[in-house]
């Protein structure tokens, strides 16, 4: 996948930018930088990008807009890179949008292994559902496989799910990270496996926090948005089942 890859490093600070295209080029991306939006949007019109790191403070047009407008038109994935390490940050960034997000200062090989994550995850949801079908989605130390739709802790103890909690856990395993209405929801599980849900989804996610949860009543793997719905806060590894 690397080989192919060509990744759009966005940051206004010319040594982060000249470091990660080093570290990334070392390993195996081609790599392009911008200091702007507009030299952003340049290199996208010319050339086939694969991922954006995209630094949420910059000059002229912020991160925050430029994720928000490039999301409108392309499902292209973007990492956001920030400062701020605050909570509401973290979410407003993931409300426009952005596939994952990592606060500065940061490790750049914890930036590969989020990228890699991420171009896997992408590679796989642009795949037909059968792909999907057969696919473990793995998550905060669980694992759920979805041909076999055995849902295992760290431990391997299986935990039994129905059949609407399944699909919703699998709409938001599809989507982590991305604050999703009730509504979104609804339609995402319905759509996926036609179970009409007897009870809310605010019901359903209740459940589903006591299953996955280690806290139910302070839950840090589905998170309440208020006045957004719900969000699956932990990054999600993608593999296809015959690869375990």
């Amino acid at each position: 996948m690397t080989e192919m890859t060509h990744l759009l490093i966005v940051d206004d600070d010319r040594d982060i930018r000249d470091l990660l295209a080093r570290f990334l080029g070392q390993h195996g991306y081609r790599v392009s930088v911008a200091a702007d939006g507009r030299e952003m949007l340049r290199i996208l019109d010319q050339s086939r990008i694969g991922l954006v790191v995209l630094d949420l403070m910059l000059p002229g047009e912020d991160g925050l807009t430029l994720c928000r407008n490039l999301r409108a038109r392309s499902d292209l994935p973007v990492i956001m890179l920030t400062a701020m390490g605050e909570e509401t940050d973290r979410i407003v960034g993931l409300e426009m949008g952005a596939d994952d997000y990592l606060a500065k200062p940061f490790n750049p090989r914890e930036l590969l292994a989020r990228i890699k994550a991420v171009l896997r995850r992408s590679h796989l949801l642009s795949h037909p559902s059968d792909i999907i079908d057969k696919a473990v989605f793995a998550f905060a130390g669980w694992s759920l496989n979805t041909a076999t739709r055995e849902l295992r802790s760290a431990e391997d103890a299986l935990t039994t799910l129905t059949g609407g909690e399944y699909a919703l856990l699998v709409a938001l395993l599809k989507h982590p990270q991305h604050v999703l209405s009730r509504d979104q929801l609804l339609d995402l599980a319905r759509g996926r496996d036609a179970i009409p849900f007897d009870r809310s989804i605010d019901v359903q996610i209740s459940r589903l926090r006591h299953k996955i949860e280690v806290d139910p009543s302070e839950p840090v793997l589905i998170k309440t948005v208020r006045g957004g719905g719900y969000v699956l806060s932990t990054p999600v590894d993608v593999l296809e089942s015959n690869s375990i």
